[in-house]
Formats: structure tokens, C-alpha cells, sequence
């Protein structure tokens, strides 16, 4: 089952994991499901103070969606259904700190998770890039919850460049998209370091703050995300072409930078 969910009742600090390692950690629809309702459980759990947020294995944090994922879509270029739009932890209003740590690729609608987390820890040898446009789609949510950490310069990059380019940890960290690059194996570790220091303070005051951070860029995403559907929509290949591109794609290591 994905995901799994440890919680130490001493410290206060539970640990998510996106536990399909074999498939690179990427989200079906049972996984979206799942998640959405874990985060919704957590705004119960009162002996929950600080989350930590993890992909199980060293290949891969997530690389999104999973792409044997079929979602119907209606006709309309006004409506688009995205099954990873209630994936992350504010999405279903919880407001008590999440920390990511990755470790390996984190790719497309990972950034779904690691846009709504409230800072990134990374291994030196993770990378981020998102592959949408590779392979005929449209990057609209990830784009804009990935505009609201990084400059427009770094996010117009990593999206038009697609499949060829990877952002490396040293990277991610001078754009500030990650807060701390680690050693290898040390990611999880630092972020449960973290993640206890925060859950012993008063809880109320550390929600608050979260509360009000997520607020300060709260209508900016809102108003892009309000284009993404129709974008989606008019943007995005039909699904055989897509699959025809990915199928296709080039085995040459893609550029790290």
C-alpha cells in the first residue's frame, strides 16, 4: 500500500512515504486517493505536530503520476480533470508543517507535494525536472506552485528544456527550491531533525504561521491555476501521441546542471 505513515508519539513528528519504489514512487489513482485522505486524517491527530515527507528507495522521491493512469476527460477545453490536485497536504487543509526530503529524481507532479510542503531537504544526488512538454503536455499546476519558490528564469527553464535538463540539488538550493542539500542517505534524517525541533513548540503558534505564509501567496496561485484546465485542454496531445513520444524518447542521459 502507498503511502505509509509512521507517527513517534514522543516526539510528535510522523513520517509519510510513498512506498512504491519498484514503479519510482510515481502516484496512481488509488495512491491520490489515499493521500488525500491520510492529510485530511491528520488535521484529527492531535498527538501529530510536524510531518516529514519521503519517497521509499534512493532511485526516486516520485516522478507523479503514474502513466499507466487512465483518467477520463470530458469534451470541454473548459473543464480538466487532474487527479493530483488534492495530493498535497494544503490542498486538504492541513496546516501543521509538512518538511520533504528526496532523495534521486523528483520529476512532473511531484511537484503537486513538494509545492506544498513548507521547505525541501535534498541528498546531493537528487535531481528535479519536469518533463511535460517532452512529451507533447502542458505544465500549468506544476508550473505555478514551482513559480512561487524559484525565479521565473529557473521555472521557465526546468519546464521548456522537458526531459533534457535536470536541476541538481547544488542547483535547487542557490534557486531555492531546496533549504538543505545533505550527504547521501542523509535527508530523511535531517528533515525528522527538523521536524522535532518545530513539534515541540506551541502547535497553535507554529499553525498559524504556516497559515499565514500560505496565505501570502495564496491568490497568485489560485489565479494560475484558474487558466490550467482550459490550458490542459488545448495544450495537451492526444493521449496516443503522448504515449507515441514517451515511448520514443531518447535513452541519452539528459544534462545535469
Amino acid at each position: 500500500m502507498s503511502p505509509r505513515l509512521d507517527v513517534d508519539k514522543e516526539t510528535g513528528v510522523a513520517v509519510v512515504t510513498l512506498d512504491r519504489p519498484e514503479r519510482l514512487n510515481a502516484i496512481d489513482l488509488a495512491t491520490a486517493a489515499e493521500l488525500a485522505a491520510l492529510w485530511r486524517a491528520l488535521r484529527f491527530d492531535d498527538t501529530v505536530r510536524a510531518v516529514v515527507l519521503t519517497g521509499a528507495g534512493s532511485r526516486a522521491f516520485s516522478t507523479g503520476l503514474d502513466r499507466d493512469a487512465v483518467v477520463p476527460q470530458p469534451s470541454s477545453p473548459y473543464s480538466q480533470d487532474d487527479p493530483l490536485i488534492a495530493v498535497g497536504p494544503k490542498a486538504n487543509d492541513l496546516w501543521k508543517p509538512v518538511i520533504a526530503a528526496v532523495a534521486g529524481m523528483a520529476c512532473g507532479g511531484a511537484f503537486y507535494l513538494l509545492g506544498e510542503a513548507d521547505f525541501v531537504i535534498a541528498e546531493q544526488d537528487a535531481t528535479f525536472f519536469d518533463p511535460h512538454t517532452s512529451y507533447g503536455m502542458v505544465s500549468a499546476y506544476e508550473s505555478v506552485l514551482l513559480a512561487q519558490r524559484m525565479p521565473y528564469g529557473e521555472v521557465a527553464r526546468m519546464v521548456l528544456m522537458g526531459n533534457a535538463e535536470r536541476v541538481s540539488a547544488r542547483r535547487a538550493y542557490e534557486v531555492g527550491l531546496v533549504s538543505e542539500v545533505t550527504g547521501p542517505g542523509r535527508a530523511l534524517e535531517a528533515a525528522v531533525r527538523c521536524a522535532t525541533v518545530i513539534a515541540g513548540y506551541p502547535t497553535e503558534g507554529v499553525q498559524g504561521s504556516v497559515r499565514a505564509l500560505w496565505a501570502a501567496k495564496e491568490a497568485t496561485r489560485e489565479r494560475g491555476w484558474a487558466q490550467a484546465p482550459h490550458l490542459i485542454a488545448l495544450g495537451n496531445l492526444p493521449d496516443d501521441r503522448q504515449a507515441e513520444l514517451f515511448g520514443n524518447r531518447t535513452r541519452t542521459a539528459p544534462r545535469v546542471r
